[in-house]
């Protein structure tokens, strides 16, 4: 099934992501990671920073607009999937490819497979690093909160390869489909003055 007949289909993407035995020490740190729960206020070191991220907002406001046709719906989701992406050290628009192949910008996606909201989240890790409410991952902040912290961690686990970082993601390491499609995905999300 190609990428388009997936997306317009309405089924999300999410394959049989493993859950893994983690150690104490990785357990606590991504535990903290998802533990503050801060709104997603974008903070500027300078007024130039405020500004590209103003002119990102206003194209990404406009790219959105198919997916999500509130305004205001679009302005929260885009202020925090930026923070979110930033606070784990992702790109902002690999993490809305991620999205637009996961779940196509549906909060309350479902995968065959149980995974859910915007990050296709599965709900095993709102009890190995969260509170065990998996009904949370259709909460906006905290899907995503979730879905970058968890993609960092895989990111990390393989070194910067974020190739086998996405198919970890996706429970379909190796295998290319699926992070061509995010790579694919993220071409849209590309924006030059960041």
């Amino acid at each position: 099934m190609s990428l388009v007949a997936l997306c317009a289909s309405g089924s999300a993407w999410a394959g049989g992501q493993i859950e893994e035995p983690l150690v104490d020490s990785v357990r606590s740190a991504l535990s903290a990671a998802i533990a503050n729960h801060a709104p997603p206020i974008p903070e500027f070191a300078d007024t130039e920073a405020r500004l590209k991220y103003l002119r990102w907002m206003g194209t990404m406001i406009f790219r959105l607009r198919r997916s999500k046709p509130d305004f205001d719906t679009r302005r929260e989701f885009l202020q925090t999937a930026w923070y979110e992406s930033r606070r784990a050290g992702l790109d902002v628009s690999l993490v809305l490819g991620l999205i637009q192949v996961e779940s196509a910008f549906r909060k309350y996606a479902v995968s065959p497979v149980g995974a859910r909201g915007y990050m296709q989240v599965m709900p095993f890790w709102t009890r190995v690093i969260g509170d065990g409410d998996a009904a949370r991952l259709f909460h906006m902040q905290t899907n995503l909160r979730f879905g970058c912290v968890i993609l960092r961690h895989y990111l990390d686990r393989e070194r910067g390869d974020l190739f086998l970082a996405l198919g970890r993601y996706n429970g379909s390491r190796g295998k290319a489909a699926y992070p061509d499609a995010v790579f694919a995905a993220q071409k849209n999300w590309l924006y030059s003055g960041l």
